[in-house]
């Protein structure tokens, strides 16, 4: 378990941390175990997670680097500038939102915005995760599909 959440995370630490957080998934989940393969069902687990840590990692990197960009870093009419049009994708990708029909709007704001699990967002819609995962599969194509990475 240890060495497939290490391929993905490529750090010691990370991947240490990341395999004791699956052990403690792997129990709390038992009661769903199907007896159809504990080795793939715990190999399963500890991929997404590791892939659930992977974007986390991404996120604050972004949000660092956007730290760094703030007004008084670089010089005054650049960073106003900067952060003008910062604020005008901002409020366009939420305009954008808006246009998403609702269920579509719900998964793609709790999973990317709101940066909740699959499992979270099922237990709150009371459906299973495979509801939430087709759910967002289709929002993704939906927005593919009607949107242009012009628009943005």
């Amino acid at each position: 378990m240890f060495r497939t959440v290490f391929a993905i995370l490529r750090d010691q630490k990370e991947a240490e941390d990341a395999a004791q957080e699956v052990l403690i998934k792997l129990y709390t989940s038992l009661p769903q175990y199907g007896n159809q393969g504990f080795k793939t069902w715990l190999t399963r687990i500890a991929v997404n997670h590791a892939i659930d840590v992977k974007r986390k990692q991404a996120r604050k990197l972004e949000e660092t680097v956007q730290d760094t960009e703030q007004p008084g870093i670089a010089a005054a009419q650049d960073s106003v500038e900067k952060q003008v049009i910062h604020n005008e994708q901002r409020r366009l990708v939420r305009k954008r939102l808006d246009e998403l029909p609702e269920n579509y709007r719900d998964v793609i704001y709790g999973f990317y915005i709101a940066e909740k699990s699959y499992q979270q967002m099922a237990e709150e819609q009371n459906v299973q995760v495979k509801t939430i995962e087709t759910k967002l599969y289709r929002a993704r194509h939906w927005m593919k599909k009607n949107w242009k990475e012009d628009d943005f």
